[in-house]
């Protein structure tokens, strides 16, 4: 009688629901993003009716027995015509305004029949868990009760179908999202069976009303928790993707920044770390800590040196892109040698020659870095005169 199922799913839904909120807002006349929040914000309604103890303060409070079945029941059908708003909008079409209105009408006309059969009838004994199965067999109660499970059924159905229909044509994170969520319609179809089964179980005299108490609301459970899972993964997967690849980058840029890391320390050139930062971020600090380096050492590149190694590997390789971050590694690699050798005069700040990309773009740096650390290896540059290094090019 606690409902706590039914107030964590509530919770998962409008949370689901919070998630996607800024979307809504920032886009309010999406109507796809209003039939997803339609969804979320309807079927976290429909448990939170349905938990023992708001039924019991709604019939209080209404002063009418079994008040709560109805509401509830108009809720489970609100939430059933918005997923098929939803679904219409997924399979798209010339005519989708006019199948998306003609849904809501007939499960309006659905509401109005539960309203309806509710006033026929005669619920007097509150029945908080086991309505559908105590009054089964009552006259306009027990059609009120099949009208909703019915539509509820055949909402959850279609759901399924759809989704699983379109996963077939899309990858990635969208068809996961469809997958779950063609998975937690069936937990659905699980809630509308069971509950059905009891139902008929009481027209030929017998008592499952434990399907309806215990199967049922666990299979909405599930179903709700799958359902939020799967709006929110078609979100989650390009994110997810973005921080794999900053990852990934961080990773491939640190030989880069071990090369510069005594210039960053004794010119201060680091920005502090960040703590608790996504990956993104520490990518975006790492880039910004090499891009301070090599905007100091600008007045120490050699661009004889560039050009010598670049033409070399370029000849021995076939690949400018490959020569061009040889050359880079070998420029980077003698500039700080010359400005942490005491010995070596300081460049005059608008003498001498520069290169034409003064710093290299993100796709430069990792491959450079690529090269510094050896898994690029190219070919060694020609000799140069004047005793210039050509270390780094490796």
């Amino acid at each position: 009688m606690s409902g706590l199922i039914n107030y964590i799913s509530c919770g998962v839904l409008w949370l689901g629901l919070l998630v996607k909120a800024p979307d809504l807002l920032r886009h309010r006349r999406d109507p796809y993003l209003r039939a997803i929040c339609a969804v979320l914000g309807l079927a976290g309604l429909c448990f939170f009716l349905g938990a023992p103890p708001t039924v019991g303060a709604v019939n209080r409070l209404g002063g009418v027995p079994n008040l709560a079945a109805p509401l509830t029941y108009a809720a489970i059908t609100g939430y059933c015509a918005a997923s098929q708003v939803l679904i219409v909008h997924w399979r798209g079409g010339p005519r989708v305004r006019r199948t998306a209105r003609r849904w809501v009408l007939a499960y309006a006309v659905v509401v109005l029949g539960i309203a309806v059969t509710f006033a026929l009838g005669d619920a007097p004994v509150e029945r908080r868990t086991d309505l559908d199965t105590y009054y089964a067999t009552t006259p306009f109660i027990a059609q009120m009760i099949l009208l909703y499970l019915l539509a509820h059924l055949t909402t959850v159905t279609v759901t399924t179908v759809s989704a699983l229909r379109w996963a077939r044509r899309v990858r990635g994170g969208l068809r996961a999202g469809l997958v779950l969520l063609a998975a937690g319609a069936l937990c659905g179809a699980g809630y509308s069976v069971t509950k059905l089964i009891a139902v008929g179980a009481g027209w030929s005299g017998r008592d499952w009303s434990a399907l309806g108490t215990t199967v049922s609301p666990a299979a909405a459970g599930l179903g709700a928790l799958l359902t939020v899972v799967g709006v929110l993964v078609p979100l989650a997967a390009p994110r997810a993707a973005e921080w794999r690849r900053a990852r990934r980058t961080y990773a491939r840029l640190a030989p880069l920044e071990r090369t510069l890391d005594d210039l960053l320390t004794r010119r201060t050139l680091r920005l502090p770390r960040p703590r608790f930062a996504s990956p993104t971020t520490r990518l975006m600090w790492r880039r910004t800590s090499i891009h301070n380096a090599l905007g100091h050492l600008d007045a120490w590149f050699d661009p004889d040196l560039y050009d010598r190694t670049r033409a070399g590997v370029l000849a021995a390789t076939r690949d400018p892109e490959r020569a061009e971050a040889a050359a880079w590694a070998a420029v980077i690699t003698a500039a700080v040698r010359r400005e942490a050798d005491p010995r070596e005069p300081v460049p005059a700040p608008d003498g001498g020659a520069r290169l034409p990309g003064r710093v290299p773009d993100p796709a430069v740096l990792t491959r450079i870095a690529d090269a510094l650390a050896g898994t690029a290896p190219a070919p060694a540059a020609p000799a140069v005169a004047s005793g210039t290094t050509t270390a780094g090019t490796a």
